[in-house]
């Protein structure tokens, strides 16, 4: 692995394992600080918000700050064929440390918490209409995060994704997982942000699909990415293609 490749790769493992720190950390804080229920999803949202938006400016730089499978292999598609966006041995570096890492946050949130660092989550989410808002939810981070950069505002990355994901906190029935990683990391926690293993795969199946449908939507509204050209300066590419950010 290159030192290049090593450093986009550690930066996704840091990020993915720091968001879902902080997702379940502000869970458990709110669980003992309130019995309300609202009011937990209020400070849980409030702290994703904030995390998500710092993390991705400051490892967007380094990696593209996607802490998220369904936004490396969005990115991975529109991206063939141009000069930006990552390749297949990105994707392939990407998804298990996402994974790994997303374990690792929520096993840090417990530890923090002086709670058993591996419970499996006892937090039933089996029910259609929640897949239908795991589905609604990742749908619209794809394509806001590909609209973004099809338009040139991908600096607009971090207050945009993490105000989309605040917003689907609430209008969602699912309260937005719209991450792999991220759900199977909260199966492994007992807390507040829980999820049961058993709830896992039909979240990730809904996730996925809402990943295509996102992809879908984008071409449609923004058109195909311009393929890359074979006149390019050393170190240019093409037109701006994806955003490569997010949770």
């Amino acid at each position: 692995m290159s030192t290049r490749l090593g450093r986009r790769v550690l930066a996704e493992a840091v990020g993915s394992a720091a968001l879902v720190t902080v997702v379940v950390g502000a869970g458990i804080q709110a669980t003992e600080l309130t019995s309300d229920a609202g009011v937990r999803l209020l400070a849980d949202s409030l702290a994703t918000v904030f995390a998500l938006g710092v993390l991705i400016a400051l490892l967007g730089p380094v990696s593209g700050a996607h802490f998220n499978p369904v936004v490396t292999i969005a990115a991975w598609i529109t991206g063939r064929g141009c000069a930006e966006g990552p390749r297949g041995r990105d994707v392939a570096a990407y998804v298990p440390v996402q994974t790994v890492g997303a374990i690792g946050g929520a096993v840090l949130a417990d530890a923090m918490f002086a709670r058993p660092l591996v419970q499996w989550s006892t937090h039933d989410r089996s029910a259609g209409h929640l897949w239908l808002g795991e589905l609604v939810a990742t749908a619209g981070l794809v394509l806001l995060i590909l609209g973004l950069g099809r338009t040139g505002r991908a600096h607009l990355a971090p207050v945009a994704v993490a105000s989309y994901i605040g917003a689907a906190y609430w209008f969602t029935s699912s309260t937005s997982f719209a991450n792999p990683a991220v759900t199977v990391g909260r199966a492994f926690t007992d807390t507040f942000a829980g999820i049961a293993p058993a709830s896992v795969l039909p979240f990730v199946t809904a996730q996925l699909a809402g990943a295509a449908v996102g992809l879908g939507l984008a071409r449609a509204l923004f058109g195909r990415p311009q393929p890359a050209r074979t006149d390019l300066a050393p170190g240019r590419s093409a037109p701006e293609l994806a955003a490569p950010t997010h949770p």
